[in-house]
This record gives structure tokens, sequence and C-alpha cells, in this order.
């Protein structure tokens, strides 16, 4: 893409309003827009960041049989007073249609996805049942200062899986927690992740969440020293001793909740008086689990742990390109056309190698704004063409994490198929 047609500009300024550092660089770099307290556009670069953490988790989640579709944000009033939300839950947005009619924006999907899989279970040998949506949900927040930490309208996946017995939601919900960690692994942020005990607020008595530490974090945690298992402060005095190995000792830490995982039981599916026959011909109560990743919330996350002074440092998986291609311009015109024609050839071939590059094609920046803007936005790899280093035949790459740059053969260049290999 040729940066001079992005119709978005980088800012100099700091956000007076946002006080997270992620929610400063995504607009400062142009990732996201603010409409107003915890609701944000995605524009161009921040949807391919987007686009690119959607595609890992889907991936990850059909590798343990999740079925994914899309569930509708208007819930009628009368689904939430089947399972008795409509009055506890505090965050729920309510809508009042033309017809009188009530509805609550989704938050969550409990009261849509029971009746509806309740549709096609009726058997044992229907189950187990996975599914699972990428969504955007609703939730009304008092305090939302966190930018995409903690916002008011949010993209997550919610995964709901439907079993005979706890025996066998206890092996789904290993699997996901795997799972979750192959996500955060791939996104470069499983170093940082803690498994945490935490209350199941109004789903079960405990459930885990996935916590990443860093000083932005909302939350506190406890890590065991000897396992590494994590307790979340809301619940650590019932635990003075890990669960899992009994250690005493404990490690306090700053976090990010990025995840979660909870085991639900009948909660749901007993107001919905969904049931189906077992092998012997009984009728028993269906078992779920359900599972939840915030993608707009990793997103965020990622800036707080991949970031320097400069501007975000966008893990390769997730960044918007693979390369920000830059051309030096100079006034002197053969060598301008040289660059010029270089610098097209490079964005050309790469891109036909199938490379995603940022060619950075602006005339009215200077040198210096350009490197600026490179460094704020945070691609992986970034590749200069100018007069000085033509007078070699080469080009100046530069790993976006690294200090110190290189030069590169522009013959060597061009042969490359891997990004590995600049």
């Amino acid at each position: 893409m040729l940066q001079s047609q992005l119709f978005t500009k980088t800012i100099r300024e700091i956000p007076k309003d946002e006080e997270s550092k992620s929610a400063q660089l995504l607009i400062r770099a142009g990732f996201i827009d603010k409409l107003s307290a915890g609701v944000y556009t995605f524009l161009p670069l921040g949807f391919r960041v987007f686009s690119n953490i959607e595609k890992i988790i889907s991936e990850e989640i059909e590798k343990i049989g999740g079925q994914r579709l899309l569930m509708p944000t208007l819930i009628p009033k009368s689904y939430w007073q089947k399972t008795n939300r409509w009055k506890i839950f505090k965050e729920l947005f309510k809508v009042k249609g033309k017809n009188g009619q009530e509805y609550g924006l989704g938050p969550t999907h409990e009261e849509v996805v029971v009746p509806l899989v309740q549709k096609y279970v009726s058997s044992y040998k229907d189950l187990p049942c996975y599914v699972y949506q990428i969504q955007t949900k609703f939730r009304d927040e008092i305090r939302v200062k966190s930018g995409l930490l903690r916002a008011r309208e949010f993209e997550m996946k919610d995964l709901y899986s439907f079993h005979q017995d706890e025996k066998d939601l206890e092996r789904y919900y290993e699997r996901v927690k795997k799972a979750y960690f192959k996500i955060l692994e791939r996104v470069k942020l499983k170093e940082k992740t803690y498994l945490t005990l935490a209350s199941g607020g109004t789903f079960s008595k405990f459930s885990h969440e996935f916590q990443t530490l860093t000083p932005a974090g909302e939350d506190t945690i406890y890590i065991c020293q000897k396992c590494n298992l994590a307790i979340n402060k809301e619940i650590k005095k019932q635990f003075p001793r890990c669960p899992r190995c009994k250690e005493e000792n404990f490690r306090k830490e700053k976090a990010i909740e990025v995840a979660n995982i909870f085991k639900l039981g009948t909660k749901y599916t007993k107001p919905f008086d969904f049931k189906f026959v077992n092998g012997k011909g009984e009728k028993q109560w269906v078992v779920m689990g359900c599972y939840g990743i915030g993608l707009s919330r990793l997103m965020g996350a990622l800036v707080e742990v991949h970031h320097d002074n400069k501007g975000i440092i966008w893990p390769k998986e997730v960044a918007p390109f693979d390369i920000h291609l830059v051309k030096i311009k100079n006034q002197k015109s053969k060598i301008k056309e040289k660059i010029e024609r270089v610098t097209s050839e490079i964005y050309n071939t790469l891109q036909k190698r199938g490379f995603d590059v940022l060619y950075d094609d602006r005339e009215n920046k200077s040198p210096g704004e350009k490197l600026v803007d490179a460094d704020l936005i945070g691609i992986p790899k970034r590749i200069i063409v100018s007069e000085r280093t033509l007078k070699k035949n080469c080009v100046e790459v530069k790993e976006r994490r690294e200090k110190k740059s290189k030069l590169v053969k522009i013959a060597n260049l061009l042969k490359t198929k891997s990004n590995k290999n600049i």
C-alpha cells in the first residue's frame, strides 16, 4: 500500500484524555480514533491488526472443534428474564423499540446460544457441541479511561461448549487452556501471561483468567513462586497457599486480563429446560462451559507490552504490514529518478513475492518525519532507499526491535522469498 493514499495521518500530540500508553500510541499512530469515552473506530491500519488477531484466534479455536456463527446483538428482554439477568446485570445497555418491546445489547450471549443449540441437540449423540463467534459487545462501564483495555463497545470472541457431564466439560476446559496459550504464544504475549484463579462472578464460583503483566494493568495478581499459578487479588484471602502446589510464597504484580474461561455447569441450561436423552433413555441436564477473548483488549495489551519511547513494536504475526519501505528523496534530478525507480522496483517485487508492504512514497515529508512515523507505527522491518545506500547498490534494513541497521545488496533483496532472509 502507498502511504500517500492512507487517508489517516499520524499525530504528534499526546491525547490529553487518554491515560493508557496503548491508547495514546494507537491514536497517535493512526490505528484507532476515539468517538466517545470507551467507543473507538478501527482505522485502516488498526483493522489490519485486528484482522490478523482474528485470524489467529479463529485458527486455534477451530483446531479444537469450534464452529463459527454470528448471533444477534439485540436480545429481547424475555430472554434476560429467563436467567434473571435483566435486573442484576448492572452493565447491560437497555433499549426500547417503537412497538415498546425492550432489548438488551449483548455483553455476552448465553441467553441466545442456549435456546439456539437446544433446537438442534436432544440426544447424547449430539454432544459435545462447540460454537463460537467474534462480535461487537456492549457494556455500560462506569470508568473508561484505559482505551481499548476497558471500553463500552468492544470486539470479543466467545466460545460455548455443551457436554453430557462434568468430566467431558473438564476435558474440553483443559483443551481450551492449551489453545489460549497457543494464541498468546503466536501474538507474543505468552511469556508475560499467567493462568490466574479468579472469581466466577455471576457465572460460577471460580473461573480462570489469562493475566498479562504490565504496569498499566487494572488487576493485581499474586503469582506462586513455585508453580506460576496466579491468584486474583479479589479472591486471594481464600487461598493463603497455592491450590496447585501448596506453596505460600507469592509475587505481587499488576496485570491486564486478556482472556477468561468459566465452567458454567447447568447455570444457563436449567432456565431454558435444556436436557438431552442419555444412552439409557433418561433425561439429563446439558452441562456448559464458556470461554472469552477480547480482541480489541488483546490489541491494547499488545501495545502496552510491545512499545518503546519512539512508538509501537508490533509482533510479526499481528503487524499491519511485513515491511515499511521508505523512500528518502533527493533534489538532484538524476539521483531522484534513480531512487524513485529502484524503490518502485523493490515495492513491486516484494509484493509479488507475497510480502505486505507499506511504501512511504510521500513527497511532502522530510526524511526525519518519515523515520519518526515509521518508529511510531511500528512495522517489524524497515527498508530505506536513499542516495547513500544506492552508492553501494544497497538498501538499509532495520528491525523495529533492534537499534542497529544493516546494508543489504539490492540484488539479494530482490531474490528473497522469506522475511527472515532480508
